[in-house]
């Protein structure tokens, strides 16, 4: 899985022009699922979504995470986090999910967000959407699961 993980002073997502889901101070969650991802991916990518200390306490300094703050967050699917270009000037989306696979676990993974009492909105699996956001400091972090799979180097 990988992850956009965006702080906002608030964000909403609209499909039809109709919002359907919307947050105040938070988290926009862009993600994006690949075909080897499980359940315990999409647990994992929670967990470190949640505790990812990215917002800043009364001396400036990233401390404080979503849960520190009793933060929200809009989680939006996003099939294109998984581009490949490294041939011509058109994307290959071949190494994302197909939906069957992804849409149970861009569910789970609210869900485990939501297991650890954040309050979540979403966007409409495959849906064309309009997302909104303001964007706070810009902060902008990527997470992506396959780095935390992989051993560490020995230096």
């Amino acid at each position: 899985m990988r992850a956009i993980v965006q702080r906002v002073s608030r964000a909403s997502v609209t499909v039809d022009e109709r919002i359907t889901g919307e947050i105040g101070p938070g988290l926009l969650i862009l993600l994006g699922v690949a075909p080897d991802d499980d359940e315990d991916t999409a647990a994992s990518l929670a967990e470190r979504t949640a505790n990812l200390r990215i917002f800043t306490d009364d001396n400036g300094r990233f401390n404080w995470s979503l849960l520190d703050i009793a933060g929200e967050a809009l989680v939006v699917s996003q099939f294109t986090l998984y581009a490949d270009m490294r041939k011509g000037r058109r994307p290959s989306f071949v190494g994302a999910a197909p939906p069957d696979i992804a849409a149970p676990l861009v569910d789970s993974y609210a869900e485990a967000l939501r297991s650890l009492r954040i309050r979540v909105a979403t966007g409409v699996f495959g849906a064309m959407m309009q997302v909104a956001l303001i964007n706070d400091g810009p902060v902008t972090i990527i997470l992506d699961s396959e780095i935390w799979k992989q051993p560490r180097r020995q230096s």
